[in-house]
């Protein structure tokens, strides 16, 4: 494949999947997310990988469930309602400490919605994506070279912690062309799979894969040992890019396709004199919360835009822990906010300030 190719996000998310070894995918049809699947019904086969359409997200999660346990790497994709009908699976998936990558090209909701962009998931992914216990591992791509990049690395880190991840998208970028270069993807040293239930030839001891425990004593200590390893997580894989914060008043904190919006505005905001700058999540799980509250131990205010009625901001809140004000703009429904609009809510807090 040449150095760039010009893609759609979607695709860049199928072709960098294949790239690093990922050769099963299972999933259902759902808009704006489609040409995922449809891309990879073209190129899997054609690497001796598995490409099945099942007959409902239910069928596709609990599929990805069995391929991750015989130790293959394998995801699933789907959009916003799509995903909520997998979140039994997923959590199935979470109390089994099996890795995959599930990816979510948001819509508007609640219900059926449109299928126009939205982060109005950003609650589901960071918390409440399946019953009990559990997290993901969340990525946000701003960009359609991210859509590959990110999607590389979740499945690196699905295996390196053995636990299921998500790439947390949207219909803009899902849609939007943008040249990928697939030649880049840092590597990551991922453990052996010895686990995996993959056969013994009566060399070695039944591996098992299992979520249920009757003991609720074996249960919590399983739930706790996970969560060491969480901890593991947020100690060493937080991603946050900032721009223009060092001397900011007034730093935006935005995610996805919100977030390029954001830096024009901020751009924009600067050119009137407004010393505004610009913290984007990376990671919404481990969220980047030092990085906020450093930021706030400077501005004068922070700022949510998002895609949503607001479910970041309440993070950006917990980060910020009472020290500055948090305001919060956004959009929802599947309207996306302008450069124009953002720039305005800018200008209109530094007149208040």
């Amino acid at each position: 494949m040449a150095k760039k190719v010009l893609m759609k996000g979607n695709e860049a998310i199928a072709e960098a999947a294949i790239s690093v070894g990922c050769i099963h995918f299972f999933g259902y049809p759902i808009t704006p997310q489609t040409e995922v699947a449809e891309y990879l019904a073209k190129r899997l086969p054609k690497v001796g990988g598995l490409c099945l359409q099942a007959e409902s997200e239910v069928a596709a999660i609990n599929m990805t469930l069995g391929a991750a346990a015989a130790g293959t790497r394998v995801m699933t994709s789907s959009s916003s309602p799509g995903i909520s009908l997998k979140s039994e699976g997923i959590s199935y998936i979470a109390g089994s400490d099996l890795p995959c990558l599930i990816v979510n090209v948001q819509r508007g909701g609640p219900g059926l919605g449109g299928i126009q962009p939205s982060q109005a998931d950003y609650y589901q992914a960071t918390r409440g994506v399946g019953h009990g216990d559990l997290r993901l591992i969340v990525l946000a791509p701003s960009s359609v070279q991210e859509m590959a990049s990110l999607t590389a690395q979740a499945l690196d880190l699905a295996d390196i912690y053995r636990m299921p991840a998500m790439l947390l998208a949207d219909g803009a970028l899902g849609q939007m062309m943008e040249p990928v270069d697939f030649s880049a993807f840092p590597k990551r040293d991922v453990p052996e799979k010895t686990w995996a239930t993959v056969g013994h030839n009566n060399a070695r001891p039944h591996n098992i894969v299992n979520s249920l425990y009757i003991d609720p004593q074996v249960l919590e200590d399983s739930v706790k040992a996970r969560y060491q390893r969480y901890a593991e997580v947020e100690k060493n894989e937080v991603q946050y890019e900032e721009f223009m914060t060092d001397d900011a008043d007034i730093v935006l904190v935005a995610f996805g396709i919100t977030a390029r919006i954001c830096k024009s505005a901020v751009t924009a905001a600067r050119a009137a004199g407004i010393k505004a700058g610009l913290l984007r999540p990376i990671t919404l799980w481990p969220f980047p919360k030092d990085a906020i509250s450093a930021a706030a131990d400077h501005a004068k205010a922070l700022m949510s835009v998002e895609m949503s009625m607001g479910q970041m901001v309440d993070d950006v809140r917990l980060a910020v822990n009472g020290k500055k004000p948090v305001y919060f703009y956004g959009r929802t429904g599947g309207m996306i906010p302008s450069v124009e609009e953002v720039t305005k809510e800018i200008c209109s807090l530094a007149n208040a300030l």
